[in-house]
C-alpha cells in the first residue's frame, strides 16, 4: 500500500485529474501537493512578471495561491487532507528534487499550451524518464 504520495500541480485540468486520481487510487496516503513557480526568464510567460515583483518570494506564493486553493477544494470533495509545497525554479526539476521523499509521483499528462511545451519541454515526460520512484501519468 502507497503511504505517501507527491502531485505536481499547476493551473490545468490535467493537473487536477492528476489530484482526483491520487485519491480514487490511493486515498488512505499522505498527498502532498507541489506547486513549482518558474524562475524568471528572457523567455515571455508569467514568471517573468515575477522578475518585476519587489518581493519575489511573496509574489511566488501570491501566484501560487490559486492553484492549491483549487487543490484544496478537490481535497474537500473527496474527504481528504492535502499538505501544500511551493517551489521556485525549473519545474521539473523542482519535483525531481523532492521525489524520493515520497512512494509515488501522479502527475498530468501535460500542463499549459503548445508553446510553453515547445519552449520549457514536457514536464511530465522529463519526471516519467529521470524519477527514482515509480510515475503514474494521468490524462
Amino acid at each position: 500500500m502507497i503511504e505517501s504520495v507527491l502531485v505536481p500541480m499547476d493551473d490545468s485540468e490535467m493537473a487536477e485529474r492528476a489530484l482526483e486520481y491520487a485519491f480514487e487510487a490511493h486515498p488512505d496516503a499522505e498527498i502532498t501537493v507541489l506547486h513549482v513557480v518558474g524562475e524568471p526568464s528572457s523567455m515571455m510567460g508569467q514568471a517573468m512578471s515575477l522578475a518585476l515583483e519587489d518581493d519575489i518570494e511573496a509574489a511566488a506564493e501570491k501566484h501560487a495561491e490559486t492553484v492549491l486553493d483549487r487543490a484544496k477544494a478537490i481535497a474537500d470533495d473527496y474527504g481528504g487532507d492535502i499538505s501544500t509545497e511551493v517551489a521556485w525554479g525549473r519545474p521539473a526539476k523542482a519535483i525531481l528534487d523532492r521525489a524520493d521523499e515520497y512512494e509515488t509521483i501522479v502527475v498530468g499528462s501535460h500542463g499549459g499550451s503548445v508553446a510553453d511545451w515547445l519552449l520549457v519541454g514536457n514536464v511530465a515526460e522529463t519526471i516519467f524518464r529521470r524519477s527514482p520512484v515509480p510515475v503514474t501519468v494521468v490524462r
